[in-house]
């Protein structure tokens, strides 16, 4: 054992290195829990007792050598990398193109989207993205059998079936009515989850933009406006807007917010499917019963919300006609929207 701790010296003393590698193999070798000195030190217990303790020091000053020599090793490796970087730059070489970066479309269709709203007096609310049924379920006046319980649609946790991953920013709005009174005007842009498969215009996590206005003697005329003015400021001045009936547990009456296509202009085309039309969410006057969730009045007050998916503005307003892209990180997809920031 005496014999290959001299000799495991020697080489340790004449060790170099030039580069990374070499710094790495002295490691594993010398160093690592596996290394030539780790094995020389389990063999200890197998030295005559009378011997150990004389072995013992003798490989415990190997031990200190590998370690001092590693510590010396680094500081070479670090001068030869300063050395080299304080060479003489060559003034004839072509510069480096910049590669600057850019906000991502999503960033930028939101930024847009609260600037829009921001200017008629919207602020912005924000909520949990982890939220228990009340508030996204039950204060929204969805009843016990309402198919978006259903585990095909929702994330819950498995230990606790009362929480779940949020389908909506709705719960936004319950939270933001429980705790504020009327009156009350805000969008909730945020990320939503839903147990969907993945495909090129569906994706299990996406987000939303969703808005609330409660006040006394708010109408459908409002939100009507609300949903002009928007659609004005987002896809263009010639845009216009039509309504049709649907059903939402937790508006009354409820619509479907459909856009004349920006497009074509309403001659059809493969954007809006050769109608002249395209949804871009849905809206209503707040059921009353909601309202009473969240202790407001609904005698006195009444007022309207409106959702909209914030991928799904993007690939309207950009022509983009695969969600998976805002996903992908792709940077030649990105690279295209730098002049848009």
């Amino acid at each position: 054992m005496l014999e290959k701790v001299e000799a495991y010296k020697r080489e340790i003393q004449e060790f170099k290195v030039e580069n990374a590698e070499d710094l790495e193999r002295y490691r594993i070798k010398f160093i690592s829990r596996k290394s030539v000195v780790g094995e020389l030190l389990g063999r200890l217990k197998d030295v005559a007792p009378e011997n150990r303790r004389q072995v013992g020091a003798v490989l415990n000053e190997l031990k200190n050598l590998a370690q001092d020599k590693f510590r010396a090793l680094i500081d070479e490796l670090e001068k030869q990398k300063t050395q080299q970087s304080s060479a003489p730059i060559d003034l004839t070489l072509p510069p480096v193109q910049d590669q600057l970066g850019s906000l991502h479309p999503l960033t930028i269709t939101l930024n847009r989207i609260r600037k829009i709203f921001e200017r008629i007096g919207f602020s912005v609310a924000d909520g949990p993205e982890i939220e228990d049924d009340w508030h996204i379920f039950s204060a929204l006046n969805f009843p016990e059998n309402h198919p978006a319980r259903d585990m095909q649609d929702t994330f819950f946790i498995e230990k606790d079936p009362d929480i779940a991953l949020r389908t909506h920013t709705s719960s936004v709005q319950v939270r933001l009515m429980e705790q504020k009174k009327p009156p009350l005007r805000a969008i909730m842009p945020g990320r939503v989850f839903r147990n969907e498969a993945i495909s090129a215009r569906a994706h299990c996590i996406f987000h939303q933009v969703e808005g609330l206005y409660v006040d006394e003697n708010v109408s459908f005329k409002d939100l009507k406006d609300t949903l002009y003015y928007f659609s004005r400021e987002m896809f263009g001045k010639d845009t216009t807007i039509r309504l049709r009936p649907s059903f939402f547990p937790f508006t009354e009456p409820s619509a479907e917010i459909d856009i004349s296509c920006f497009i074509c202009k309403g001659e059809g085309c493969a954007i809006c499917k050769h109608t002249g039309w395209v949804e871009i969410g849905g809206a209503g006057m707040v059921d009353p019963n909601v309202l009473a969730n969240c202790d407001i009045d609904p005698e006195k007050y009444t007022g309207f919300a409106f959702g909209m998916g914030i991928e799904r503005i993007a690939m309207l307003k950009y022509q983009i006609r695969d969600i998976r892209l805002f996903t992908e990180n792709d940077v030649r997809f990105l690279r295209q929207f730098r002049t848009l920031v």
